[in-house]
């Protein structure tokens, strides 16, 4: 999904040891160099280094982009064991994970072609990085108010609304109220590496 950091700067991702060398090792499963793999995040390659040793902390709209270059899930950037590929996911099972001052929970299987997420986006947090890449995204308000930017256009969507939209469409998501907003996310992951070709930067990011 789309999005930046706060004023302070993004929150610390859990247990940030397990994550770099986690990041390191999809990439190179992946096949990707660094510089190939940062350009198709929309990230510079030294920063995607400082990621990969642990000097910087990614946010959650980091992680999303690094998943779909790597055709995997956060949950595994993560470190996350996650169990089979059952096609029913309990809700004792959503264990929630922060990143970037967001808060998600897993809601689908790993290892598909679709990634499900339950997401909690707090007022004030990454209202700003604007996100540009190949794909899907399909999104529910569930509670308080969503403001989404798509190109030129804003829309604030309520709970019981919904978008599903082109990810190639320059986008960006923030909570509208001080209540924050919960959402449901899909999105598609990214499956080759060949399609780091149709990868631009991200605008609005600083590395």
């Amino acid at each position: 999904m789309s999005h930046p950091a706060s004023a302070s700067g993004p929150e610390p991702v859990d247990d940030l040891g397990v994550v770099a060398p986690q990041l390191r090792a999809l990439r190179r499963r992946a096949s990707l160099t660094l510089e190939a793999a940062a350009r198709a995040a929309g990230l510079s390659p030294a920063h995607l280094s400082r990621l990969e040793t642990g000097q910087r902390q990614p946010s959650l709209p980091m992680l999303l982009a690094l998943a779909r270059v790597y055709g995997t899930t956060v949950s595994e950037l993560l470190g996350e064991t996650v169990a089979g590929r059952d096609a029913v996911v309990r809700a004792a099972e959503m264990e929630p994970t922060h990143a970037g001052g967001w808060t998600y929970r897993q809601a689908g299987a790993s290892g598909r072609g679709m990634q499900a997420l339950r997401v909690q986006v707090p007022y004030g947090s990454q209202g700003d990085i604007v996100r540009v890449h190949p794909g899907e995204e399909w999104l529910h308000v569930l509670r308080g108010r969503l403001r989404l930017r798509l190109g030129d256009t804003t829309h604030v969507l309520g709970a019981g609304d919904s978008a599903h939209f082109d990810s190639l469409t320059p986008h960006r998501l923030a909570a509208e109220d001080p209540d924050g907003v919960d959402l449901l996310f899909v999105h598609t992951l990214l499956q080759s590496p060949t399609a780091t070709l149709c990868l631009g930067p991200t605008p609005g990011e600083t590395p």
